[in-house]
């Protein structure tokens, strides 16, 4: 394969480039767009991919061919990537840059327009009875007591079904309007917007930005603030938290010169919720590891599986109820160097084929102190970031 990236000087609204048809990745305006598919790789196989491709490059190694997608919450579950045709990416520069592959077509690059407004009926209802999940949080915090388990993760489903096909375009521009600060993607009928990194690699640096401890936004500042301060202050979440942050600390240290962390959480909003969050920053060692093999060495996250990872996702098996899929795992990008960026996938939807359905999926973690009727309004408050971009009567 032979790739061209040239300045692309027109503004473009990524949102519109990657349509509800195209692949999409973008946090406060920075990130990328794709159209159709130069090829569908294994992860294992995607970096040999990329580095086969020729590339002239006039964006001196700021843009260029990628593959983008998603890892699974289970390895076992395999999981792809694919490798557009055609990116559009916005760097932090402010540069606008094109890459093509081959014949790639871009004069589709825009719509003609943008979607209008329309009223549909929607149904919206768990896959199943939350008295099961109830007893899921149960079996999870009576393990915790017992001493089998630090914590896990335990989540439910919800299913939306329209009278109508769901408008993915129309969904992505209202993800925009109120999660601007999260890693929105759209992948092959996953859609999201997740508020938590995973992990990213720029040259020798690397970063994750944890998140496990919630409460809700109301809109009211001084009641948020309220939330907040009662957030930081419980020992739940606390703990919750820490188990986190040593998980990816302990994971990223061997690759690292160094690597540091907040000494403190602090408080991540989002336009629903808000989060206990750590940031995490090192400068890696030689030799130098892709943003895609630490994705896959860190998912699933204790953020959503649980801590020890073994007994935690047995436990989820046996008292879940479903298969979780791609949420919870991980959706992002990597290039021919290794760098990328891989958020948590969070905050998401899958969407059937004929966009009438979209299933959604929302937990929380599982700890000692943990009641099932206050984790079971946290996932709805979750759930709220999504059904709100979906849902229109």
């Amino acid at each position: 394969m032979h790739a061209r990236t040239t300045s692309l000087e027109r503004d473009v609204d990524l949102n519109d480039i990657a349509r509800g048809d195209g692949y999409l990745f973008v946090r406060d305006g920075i990130g990328f767009a794709g159209r159709q598919v130069a090829a569908r790789v294994d992860p294992s196989e995607a970096l040999d991919v990329l580095r086969t491709i020729d590339h002239d490059d006039e964006s001196n190694g700021e843009a260029g061919p990628i593959a983008f997608g998603s890892l699974p919450f289970l390895e076992s579950d395999g999981g792809y990537l694919v490798i557009p045709h055609v990116v559009v990416r916005k760097t932090e520069s402010g540069r606008t840059w094109l890459t093509t592959i081959g014949d790639a077509n871009v004069d589709d690059l825009l719509p003609l327009s943008r979607p209008t407004p329309t009223s549909s009926r929607f149904v919206v209802e768990p896959v199943l009875p939350v008295e099961r999940y109830r007893s899921a949080v149960e079996a999870a915090r009576d393990a915790v007591r017992r001493g089998d388990l630090v914590k896990a993760v335990i989540a439910r489903e919800l299913m939306v079904t329209s009278d109508d096909p769901i408008d993915v375009h129309a969904v992505l521009l209202r993800l925009r309007a109120s999660f601007g600060s999260s890693y929105r993607y759209s992948f092959d009928g996953l859609i999201g917007a997740s508020p938590e990194l995973l992990v990213s690699i720029s040259d020798d640096m690397v970063r994750s930005h944890p998140l496990a401890g919630t409460t809700p936004r109301t809109g009211d500042p001084e009641v948020d603030a309220e939330l907040g301060r009662a957030l930081v202050d419980s020992v739940k979440d606390q703990i919750e938290h820490r188990v986190v942050i040593d998980v990816v600390h302990d994971t990223l240290l061997p690759y690292c010169s160094y690597l540091d962390w907040e000494p403190e959480p602090s408080l991540v909003p989002v336009a629903n919720v808000q989060h206990l969050g750590t940031l995490v920053e090192g400068r890696l060692g030689d030799p130098r590891p892709d943003s895609l093999s630490l994705a896959r060495r860190l998912c699933p996250t204790p953020a959503l599986g649980g801590h020890p990872r073994d007994e935690a996702l047995q436990l989820i098996e046996k008292v879940e109820g479903f298969p979780r899929g791609r949420y919870g795992g991980a959706v992002g990008w990597v290039d021919a160097s290794g760098n990328g960026v891989w958020a948590v996938t969070i905050r998401c939807a899958e969407f059937s084929d004929d966009r009438r359905r979209a299933r959604l999926v929302a937990g929380g973690g599982i700890v000692a102190d943990s009641d099932p009727d206050a984790e079971l309004a946290e996932t709805q408050a979750k759930f709220q970031a999504m059904l709100s971009a979906i849902v229109r009567a």
